[in-house]
């Protein structure tokens, strides 16, 4: 459920929810009952298991770091954070959204290249040979009454 882990305990994905509570404090240098206190205000959302234990990430952990970082060294307060953590999360989201419409319009514009491509390649089997006489004619329409 929580994936695999490199050698020395560590998890392959930052993602993979697998530090408890203790081990997530003392990874991020906080008091235990500071992360629970940043979980209810929502500026860290650990994983849960079954039983309803927090489980922490090592995104989660350097989150814990940011916000510490934010809080002491920046003066920002709670709130503060928790919106930069929001408008970060917007922007992060915002770049993946760029990169997909990106490589949709990628994708569209070599689509409309294979096709005018089939398009003028199917005119070159419509064009007929022609001996070596060459004809011009203009087309004048009537005048109207």
């Amino acid at each position: 459920m929580f994936g695999s882990s490199l050698p020395g305990g560590m998890p392959q994905d930052e993602d993979t929810p697998v530090f408890v509570i203790s081990v997530a404090a003392q990874l991020s240098g906080l008091h235990a009952q500071t992360l629970r206190s940043y979980d209810r205000q929502g500026l860290v959302s650990p994983g849960r298991t079954a039983g309803g234990g927090r489980r922490y990430s090592l995104r989660d952990i350097a989150l814990l770091r940011e916000v510490q970082r934010l809080s002491q060294e920046d003066g920002v307060n709670l709130a503060g954070i928790k919106r930069i953590i929001e408008l970060e999360n917007q922007v992060d989201a915002l770049r993946a959204r760029v990169t997909e419409l990106t490589e949709e319009l990628a994708a569209a514009y070599a689509a409309a290249e294979q096709a005018a491509a089939a398009v003028h390649a199917s005119y070159r089997k419509d064009l007929v040979p022609m001996r070596n006489e060459t004809a011009l004619v203009v087309w004048r329409p009537r005048p109207r009454r």
